[in-house]
């Protein structure tokens, strides 16, 4: 089936084009054509390829880890497609074995049976420093042992992607090298390790970094800890873009000196896609007001942000090209995992697609072409 799409400007992957009619068939995209008037009349705003998230602990009122995993996989890929999010990796926080072993299994079933917008795994942990836990329960965080090691390298074998988030106070540089090998990504975070330390996992195949200035080592003018060495180097950064995990100018130097290999997460939790005003992890009541998700202690707990409304926060309050932001959340995501035919609108990618406002509210969601 042959489809048009014309009437607004349309967001490539790299930069907005004026004039243009994406034509998509049997679900891929054609080609970027001149708009001779023909096709579905969008009237204006953005057409942009369906957002990449990389980071995303629940939705739909699910949180991975809680409850049976295939149910909290489908609820989540499902309420963050309708937030405009095309392909996500689920993201099981610090949790026990079993627990653990019980998400990686699931992942796998989803996998085979292809189930909407999942594109893998994210573990956050439990290889953490507690120095730095966050909202992550402080009793199941633990070093690396051969176990875990094995059973991270089974699941890679199986799984479409597998990100591990681990400190480098909790892995031993070999057992960096053998997830890298074995084609886990690994990215760094929940640590206060030193720029050496941070070097050290790099250079032993740690490509990633995980929500860049929060959980980490700060930048010192003599100690530039994790978030220097994120900041300088090769490394992919993620980093949340809700004006609350991080300020407008931390954000502004971020984007200037990650350049392309800074990307957006949301670190979405159980409330996204609802209108609950609380949920619960590991027993643990998490408030949400105000647009912060929070323990009773005050401490963050992952965010309350959906794509569309960080393209707003960047682009009005964090002064973020608008194409920036927009690369941010759906090409270098997509670059990340390595897929070239998402996150873009060129020949041969799939047809995953928003229409948004010209202030970025979501106007319209489809996937392989299908309205969503």
């Amino acid at each position: 089936m042959r489809q048009i799409w014309r009437g607004a400007r349309v967001f490539d992957g790299w930069s907005l084009r004026d004039g243009c009619a994406l034509v998509v068939e049997d679900g891929r995209v054609v080609a970027l054509a001149e708009d001779t008037g023909e096709g579905v009349d969008l009237d204006g705003g953005i057409l942009a390829p369906g957002f990449i998230d990389l980071q995303v602990n629940g939705g739909g009122g699910a949180l991975l880890g809680q409850g049976d995993p295939d149910a909290a996989l489908a609820l989540m890929c499902a309420a963050h497609g309708r937030l405009g999010t095309a392909g996500l990796l689920p993201t099981l926080i610090t949790a026990d074995r079993v627990v653990t072993e019980g998400v990686l299994a699931a992942g796998i079933r989803a996998a085979k049976t292809g189930l909407p917008g999942f594109l893998g795994l994210h573990l956050e942990g439990p290889h953490l420093d507690p120095r730095r836990k966050g909202a992550h329960d402080a009793r199941l965080i633990r070093p690396m042992e051969d176990t875990d090691l094995a059973q991270l390298l089974a699941a890679a074998r199986a799984l479409p992607a597998l990100m591990v988030t681990l400190a480098p106070e909790s892995a031993t540089p070999a057992q960096i090298a053998a997830l890298a090998a074995a084609g886990v990504l690994v990215s760094l975070g929940h640590s206060d390790c030193t720029e050496a330390q941070a070097r050290t996992a790099q250079d032993a195949g740690a490509r990633v970094v995980t929500h860049l200035f929060n959980a980490m080592s700060p930048l010192g003018h003599r100690a530039p800890g994790l978030t220097g060495a994120a900041l300088e180097g090769t490394a992919q950064v993620g980093i949340i873009p809700d004006g609350v995990h991080v300020a407008r100018t931390p954000f502004r130097l971020a984007v200037q000196a990650a350049g392309e290999r800074l990307f957006a997460v949301t670190d979405s939790m159980a409330v996204a896609g609802t209108d609950d005003d609380r949920f619960t992890l590991n027993g643990r009541t998490i408030l949400r007001q105000d647009g912060r998700l929070t323990l009773e202690d005050g401490t963050l707990a992952g965010a309350d942000v959906s794509f569309p409304q960080a393209l707003a926060w960047m682009t009005a309050h964090a002064g973020i090209g608008l194409e920036t932001a927009l690369a941010m959340m759906t090409r270098r995501p997509a670059q990340v995992l390595g897929l070239s035919n998402r996150g873009v609108l060129t020949e041969g990618a799939h047809a995953d697609l928003v229409h948004l406002s010209d202030a970025g509210a979501l106007l319209g969601v489809w996937r392989g072409g299908l309205e969503a």
